[in-house]
């Protein structure tokens, strides 16, 4: 294993992880890893809570407008990429910092996944009728007893996953998440994992200021022009919170006042969820964020405590690094 390693700030959504990644680069002299599986795609700004072009201008970011949003990307790509990102960044003797709430994603670039790829075209499309028939709600709910781990991780309407998990659980009797353990690929370098966390309250009170903020910045013409440019509901990048929500306001679906507290329910327990995934992650240092006074507070000890992770050499490279910014 290398003496380096990579930085990792998880957290849910709206915590608060953008912020004191911006502190952080005040202490190391870090590039950025996008590990969000929608902030790849072009044309999705504002539902996605991108970092604003300011701050990307100040800290080089990595995953961020990738892809169009018809073009398919699955954590095993990001895995790959991401790692030849971070060796990259070291090789500019930086600190590669993975900021992002999902979690396969993370887990995928660092533990990585099982060697054999099991697939079957005739079962794919059945599964998918199913949902076409059922819905997304009965496939999740069968994820849900036959791989948990999974489940938790797996947003209930992003039906693209869900098959195939379940097509894996058809194929090998076991699920996808055992498979993954069994079969481990580590990434060529160690990391460090920092979490954040707030209270529940405090947080769905930022989640749904966050949200409010979000269409008066223009959530609902940023859908407009997606649809305008030929993008339909069904593709896996407007699979998302926010996105559905609208577009089903835009078809009439639902009134204003509706999508906007959807949008802030459904936002609220993909929360909950990312939570309970990154719990599950013992090796997770957790930081709790009261206020805004909080940040720089935690953003300097995250960078002291990733200093005492590196050997000396390494450490001797940050520092130099960044003393000659």
């Amino acid at each position: 294993m290398s003496e380096k390693k990579a930085l990792v700030l998880v957290g849910p959504t709206g915590v608060g992880k953008t912020r004191v990644s911006v502190e952080i680069a005040r202490w190391l002299p870090i590039e950025i890893i996008s590990a969000d599986s929608r902030q790849v795609y072009r044309y999705m700004d504002i539902g996605t809570d991108k970092p604003s072009p300011e701050i990307r201008r100040k800290i080089p970011h990595h995953f961020i407008d990738r892809l169009d949003p018809d073009q398919e990307y699955s954590a095993g790509q990001f895995a790959r990429e991401a790692r030849i990102v971070a060796q990259e960044i070291f090789s500019r003797h930086r600190v590669p910092l993975v900021v992002g709430g999902s979690g396969l994603y993370v887990r995928a670039m660092l533990e990585g996944f099982f060697g054999e790829d099991y697939r079957d075209e005739q079962l794919r499309r059945r599964l998918l009728a199913r949902a076409r028939v059922e819905g997304a709600e009965a496939l999740y709910q069968e994820l849900l007893k036959r791989d948990p781990e999974t489940a938790r991780g797996t947003h209930p309407h992003n039906v693209k996953r869900i098959v195939r998990a379940l097509e894996i659980v058809y194929l090998t009797g076991q699920p996808a998440s055992l498979i993954r353990r069994k079969r481990k690929d580590p990434a060529p370098f160690g990391w460090v994992k920092f979490g954040l966390l707030m209270e529940r309250p405090a947080l769905y009170e930022r989640i749904d200021a966050r949200v409010e903020a979000m269409f008066d910045q223009g959530l609902v013409e940023e859908v407009q022009r997606l649809l305008e440019k030929g993008y339909h509901r069904d593709l896996n990048a407007l699979n998302s919170v926010g996105y559905q929500e609208v577009i089903d306001f835009l078809e009439e679906k639902i009134d204003l006042y509706t999508c906007v507290e959807l949008v802030k329910r459904h936002t609220r327990r993909y929360a909950k969820r990312q939570l309970t995934w990154f719990r599950a992650e013992k090796e997770i240092r957790w930081y709790r964020i009261q206020d805004d006074v909080d940040v720089a507070r935690v953003a300097k000890e995250i960078a002291d405590a990733y200093l005492l992770e590196v050997d000396a050499g390494e450490r001797k490279r940050i520092v130099k690094a960044e003393n000659s910014k």
